[in-house]
């Protein structure tokens, strides 16, 4: 197998790109290699299996290394002044960040180690849409930014985070299936 340098794919049979994972060295990897598009799809039902998720209601799309993650906004989710309380905000740009993050790590749950936000505008109707991407990677550190942008494309909000592979394996008691 051939290793396609600083993306952590390797070369499968037939030639399909298939993830390798970063949490562990490459002297203990897994055998079985998981096809990226099946990893991406199963990251896409363990987040819309989660609990929380069915009272806001997101979805995502998971690709290598980014994520996205849209919810419509509601009148449930404002604070007192009108507008999406933080908590909203957060979620999904943690999120987004999180699941860029997990796209390039295939065999374990991965952590928020730390996350800083940063809300820039209010919004009370339509839809938020965080987008997450993956900017650095070490062996056990990984760091993504996330930006969150309403219906008309206008930032709203934008955040960082450092995020690390748990000793929690990917599996279908998880929703990851």
């Amino acid at each position: 197998m051939g290793v396609l340098r600083g993306n952590n794919l390797v070369q499968g049979l037939g030639g399909t790109p298939r993830i390798r994972s970063a949490a562990a060295p490459a002297n203990r990897r897994r055998r079985y290699e998981l096809p990226k598009e099946e990893h991406y799809r199963k990251l896409e039902r363990m987040y819309a299996s989660a609990p929380v998720n069915e009272y806001y209601a997101p979805t995502m799309r998971v690709s290598e290394g980014q994520a996205e993650v849209i919810i419509p906004v509601r009148p449930d989710f404002f604070h007192a002044g009108g507008a999406v309380h933080g908590l909203v905000y957060f979620k999904a740009l943690d999120d987004a960040a999180f699941f860029a993050v997990n796209s390039l790590v295939d065999d374990a749950f991965v952590l928020t180690v730390s996350f800083n936000l940063y809300l820039t505008r209010p919004i009370s109707e339509g839809k938020i849409k965080a987008t997450g991407r993956v900017v650095h990677r070490s062996r056990r550190f990984f760091i993504a930014e996330s930006v969150l942008v309403n219906s008309d494309g206008r930032e709203i909000g934008r955040g960082s985070g450092t995020f690390t592979p748990s000793n929690v394996r990917l599996s279908p008691e998880l929703g990851y299936k």
